[in-house]
Formats: structure tokens, C-alpha cells, sequence
């Protein structure tokens, strides 16, 4: 529902964008205009014939004067007040600055929203130039061509006569260390310019999957139909534009098996059929006679956009992700671990439900499920292996429980005073706003 204490302000923005004078409109419908004027600075409500009576002169639906549109844009404003404390924004004015000057609380609204997709730019771009092989490699050889070069002038700017056949030697080799600087610089420079590619192009087989995963939704409706077997799998993974390494095809294969064996165990209709009447992923795993992992991962594909999935390794790396908005999930390096995902590793086979707050303008909570179980076909004498599964929902509106403050990654994390941070944000002014 809209708020009713700006009624007032609409009916003036109405009114001057008609060209009416404050005088005019208030003889049109009975009333003197100093209570006009009360009624448009807020100070008086009004409803009934009178606002029907002015909505008639401004030739609107009473309910565009009494319920208005800013409600979605008061929360906005709200939560870019809360990001920037520094600024001591009046929020009790909030919803009268919305209502008398929508234009500009639009702009500042934009303007929130457009630093919350920079940020999410810089944590992509700084999560890359922390653990990007290529930028990594690059650095290295210019680092050693520069280092052979001081080297090789030292020598012959030492006091030490040298015989010129070496001397022609170290030339030569300076000369073909500076080649080489040049090269790695331009590549070096080539990359940088390559702007938004160094956010989006994929790095490793692993890296692909992920993009192949994200493209995809993790929902491949080619492999949910009873027929289906190895020749729609080879089919998805030649037509695939995410894989570059051969490595990544067989990663593929073995998910996309995987997910098969699983859509054929939980078929579509009957797990949705089955979700809808109890939504207990221990439950399910029960009916369908699968594991608890198997599950989370079918809530995840048959859950579109607002079901995300994540999995890692004994060793906490990431493995599987299926994006969900709002829930960050790093491509490089350690994520955040606080996630019930790495909990789930130290609690073996016991299933893990919390509430999750992720930081934000706007920081949103999400039901996490999780569990760890040992990967199938190891011997008596291997050391087993867990994989931790865990599902990602936004949290419903009357979940209630403990809420666990968690991030990303430490690098790109404006929680500034957490007890688990391993190095320091990027974020710089934003975490310590936070």
C-alpha cells in the first residue's frame, strides 16, 4: 500500500505540472486556500468527496493522489542512507522529499543503484587482478626481463674492464631482454585495455564450467525427458562456446552425467508435485531414495532464477556455482567462511539450515541449506573425500532464527571488523562505512 502522508505533495505536483494556481483549484472544489495549502505541504489528510473532488479538477484516479508510487523508491532511498551514514541524511524527511521532488529522488535513487552495479564491478575486477593466471604470468616476465637488464648494466657499468667479446655478449643479451620487456609490456597493455572481457572471460576448465553453468541456469531441459542419455550430453558439450580447454569438456560430462542420473531418480513433475507438498530437502532425499546433496542440487535447477547452488571440495574450493542475485559467489580465491557450505564440511552428513545476510545497499537475506557427504567409489585404503552442496533462497518473509553475517570473499567484504577477515577490502571508504 502507498503512503498516505504524501497525498498532500501529490496533488501539488499535479497541480502545478497542469498549470493551476493554488487559488483556482481550491474555489473548483469548495475550500479556501489556505486549507489548500495545508493539504498540500501534508498538514492535513483528507479522503472521501473531498479527494475525489480534487482528483476530478486534476483529472486522476483518486487512488494516484491517495497511494502514489514511491514506496519502492523510499526504500531505495533508505538504503543508500544507510550505506553513506557519513552524509546524515534526514530520514524523517525521506518519504516528504520523494513526494514533493520525485524527479530528483529518482536521480539520487539511480544514482544508488548505479554505484551498487560499480561495486559489484570492482569486486569482479578486483577478485580477477588478485587471481588471474594470465596477469600473473605477464607481471612475472616483465618483472624478469627488468631484472636482467639492471643486472647485465650493472656489469658493464661496473669499474671492471670486461673484453669485448663479452661485452658484445651482454649487449646482445640486453638488447633481446629489452624485446622481450616490450612484448610482455604490449600484451601486458593489451589485456588491461580489454575492459569488461577481464570480468567475463573465463580462465580455467573449472572457470568454464562455471560460465557453461551460469549460461545455462544449471537446468538443461534436454536431459529431463525419459529418452535422453550420453548422446544429449556429447550434444550440449559440443555446442558449448564456454569451453577452450579440453579439461573442461570432461568436467562437463562428468556434471551433466551426474545430473542425468539425478534428473532421471527425481523426475520434474513428480519432484515438483512432491516440493510443493513438503518443502523438507531430508524429506525428499527419503522419497526419492537419494542423498540430501542429490536434492539440493534438483532444487537448484528446477529453481530458476531464485534458487542458487554452490559446491566445494575438502579443501573449501569451489567446485559448482550457480549464480543467485544478490549472493555473490568469488570465481578465484577463498570465499567467505561463515557460508554454511564450509560448516557443513566440519559436520559430516548432518544437514545445515541458517539464515545468511549478505552486505549491500540493500543487504538481503537467503535461506542456505547444506550438507557434506564423501564422493562415491573410494577404497578401504584412500583418504576420503567430502563434497559440501549447499541450495541458496531468498529468505521468506517470516523466516525467523539466528542470522549469520557473511560476505563473499574477504577482499571485496565491507564487514570491516569480522573476526574471520584474512586480508584487507577494496572497498576502502565503503568499509568503513559499514
Amino acid at each position: 500500500m502507498g503512503n498516505a502522508r504524501l497525498t498532500g505533495s501529490r496533488i501539488r505536483a499535479r497541480r502545478l505540472a497542469a498549470g493551476l494556481k493554488q487559488a483556482d483549484l481550491a474555489r473548483a472544489v469548495g475550500i479556501s486556500p489556505a486549507y489548500l495549502n495545508l493539504i498540500e505541504h501534508n498538514r492535513r489528510r483528507i479522503a472521501g468527496k473531498l479527494l475525489h473532488d480534487l482528483a476530478r479538477e486534476l483529472q486522476l484516479d483518486p487512488a494516484q493522489l491517495s497511494e502514489g508510487a514511491e514506496d519502492a523508491l523510499v526504500a531505495v532511498l533508505r538504503g543508500a542512507a544507510a550505506q553513506a551514514v557519513e552524509a546524515a541524511a534526514e530520514l524523517t524527511h525521506v518519504e516528504d522529499f520523494a513526494g514533493r521532488y520525485p524527479g530528483w529522488a529518482g536521480l539520487a535513487g539511480e544514482q544508488a543503484r548505479r554505484i551498487e552495479v560499480l561495486e559489484r564491478q570492482v569486486e569482479a575486477l578486483a577478485d580477477r587482478l588478485a587471481h588471474d593466471p594470465h596477469l600473473a604470468t605477464s607481471l612475472h616476465e616483465v618483472l624478469s626481463a627488468v631484472t636482467a637488464i639492471r643486472s647485465t648494466a650493472a656489469i658493464l657499468a661496473g669499474p671492471d674492464e670486461i673484453d669485448p667479446k663479452w661485452q658484445a655478449r651482454f649487449l646482445r643479451g640486453m638488447r633481446e631482454e629489452s624485446r622481450r620487456l616490450s612484448s610482455s609490456a604490449e600484451g601486458l597493455v593489451a589485456w588491461l585495455d580489454s575492459g569488461g572481457e577481464m570480468a567475463e572471460r573465463p580462465l580455467s576448465p573449472i572457470d568454464e564450467l562455471g560460465a557453461f553453468i551460469a549460461r545455462a541456469g544449471y537446468h538443461f531441459p534436454e536431459l529431463e525427458t525419459p529418452q535422453a542419455g550420453e548422446a544429449e550430453i556429447s550434444a550440449l558439450i559440443e555446442a558449448a562456446e564456454e569451453f577452450d580447454d579440453p579439461d573442461s569438456g570432461e568436467f562437463a560430462r562428468r556434471m551433466l552425467s551426474r545430473y542425468l542420473a539425478e534428473a532421471r531418480a527425481m523426475p520434474q513433475s513428480a519432484f515438483t508435485a512432491s516440493r510443493a507438498h513438503r518443502d523438507d530437502p531430508a524429506h525428499l532425499a527419503a522419497s526419492f531414495g537419494v542423498g540430501i546433496g542429490a536434492v539440493l542440487r534438483r532444487m537448484a535447477s528446477l529453481g530458476g532464477g531464485e534458487a542458487g547452488l554452490v559446491a566445494c571440495d575438502s579443501s573449501g574450493t569451489l567446485t559448482l556455482r550457480k549464480p543467485i542475485d544478490g549472493f555473490s559467489l568469488p570465481r578465484f580465491g577463498a570465499a567467505c567462511p561463515f557460508w554454511p557450505l564450509f560448516q557443513a564440511l566440519t559436520r559430516p552428513g548432518q544437514p545445515i539450515s541458517a539464515l545468511v545476510e549478505m552486505p549491500g545497499r540493500l543487504p538481503r537475506r537467503f535461506l542456505c541449506r547444506a550438507v557434506s557427504l564423501p564422493l562415491a567409489g573410494q577404497g578401504f585404503d584412500t583418504p576420503q573425500v567430502y563434497e559440501a552442496t549447499m541450495l541458496i533462497e531468498p529468505a521468506p518473509e517470516d523466516a525467523s532464527g539466528p542470522v549469520i553475517e557473511a560476505g563473499s570473499a574477504c577482499r571485496v567484504c565491507p564487514r570491516e571488523h569480522c573476526i574471520a577477515r584474512r586480508e584487507p577490502s577494496v572497498l576502502g571508504a565503503a568499509a568503513k562505512a559499514s
